[in-house]
């Protein structure tokens, strides 16, 4: 029988690669319109809801994050849906190393404890729920992700943006993999616990080790250049994203990784795209080298 998958924030990154991934895996596919449709009736047929709705600009996370968890419990209450959210590492503070599911949660950012609070939410709830945690979006089609926004912003001039310490790693998610795990996840969701925190480790990389990579893969000198945070000091009081923005400058300093164990555990056959694709994931489309060949190999969806 043909599983439901209902997606929200079907224009934005996780909804378009989820949207894909499931069609791909054989799954009808609702999408939420929040300008036309009404959440429960849609919820009604749907077996899973995506949740890849996300303020833009962190705009207002204190109300309204609370504001779409409630509406998304209600909403899967009505078919008994499971909830897959992307988590993110918000919720770990500053203290360096491998985050895993037995991470203490001590976030130290006020956007950190409203994600904390978020998934307590949701474990509360009593909804079936998966949260597939994850680091900095990379995505292939530049749609608004860390590499487009900051990392590659100036690569057509060799240089690669870091907004911090180049020797700390940091976690990365190529998004269609993300989407890939969420479906097999899904498939599986019955053998679950009612509350699962399962993160998408296995790529991380220091901003030496990616200009390393880009040098040779490129074959041109590729240079690190500071992010200009004192452009977003001068323009917090008026620019809500650059006072956002400031206040996760910490995690680019924090060494850290997510784990990679329960992912291994649950699903063995899952195979992440190699570290070099991830590295040059979002990358303009006229430097980019061409991975579609590795990425059908694996089964993936190529946007």
């Amino acid at each position: 029988m043909t599983q439901t998958a209902l997606i929200l924030g079907g224009r934005g990154k996780i909804g378009h690669h989820a949207t894909c991934a499931f069609q791909n895996a054989g799954w009808q596919v609702l999408q939420y319109d929040r300008a036309k449709d009404d959440l429960n009736t849609l919820a009604a047929n749907a077996d899973v809801i995506v949740n890849g709705l996300n303020p833009p600009a962190y705009h207002d996370w204190a109300n309204t994050i609370p504001a779409i968890t409630k509406q998304v419990i209600a909403a899967a209450k009505i078919n008994d849906a499971t909830v897959i959210i992307p988590g993110n590492v918000y919720n770990f503070g500053k203290t360096p190393g491998t985050w895993d599911e037995n991470t203490p949660q001590l976030p130290c950012s006020r956007k950190g404890r409203i994600r904390v609070e978020m998934e307590q939410s949701y474990r509360a709830s009593g909804v079936r729920t998966i949260v597939l945690r994850a680091g900095n979006f990379l995505d292939p089609e530049r749609n608004g992700c860390i590499g487009s926004l900051m990392l590659f912003r100036a690569i057509s001039r060799g240089k690669i943006t870091y907004a911090g310490r180049h020797d700390a790693r940091q976690a990365y998610c190529y998004l269609p993999d993300w989407a890939r795990a969420a479906v097999m996840l899904a498939e599986m969701r019955k053998e679950l616990a009612g509350f699962e925190d399962v993160p998408l480790g296995g790529h991380a990389f220091t901003a030496v080790q990616l200009q390393t990579h880009l040098t040779a893969r490129l074959g041109r000198p590729v240079k690190i250049v500071n992010f200009p945070w004192w452009i977003m000091t001068l323009a917090a009081p008026f620019w809500e994203l650059a006072r956002e923005m400031r206040e996760m400058r910490y995690l680019w300093s924090v060494d850290h990784q997510l784990g990679t164990d329960k992912l291994h555990r649950l699903l063995p056959d899952f195979i992440p795209s190699s570290m070099a694709e991830v590295m040059e994931a979002a990358l303009p489309t006229e430097i980019r080298p061409d991975h579609a060949m590795a990425a059908e190999q694996r089964g993936a969806v190529t946007p």
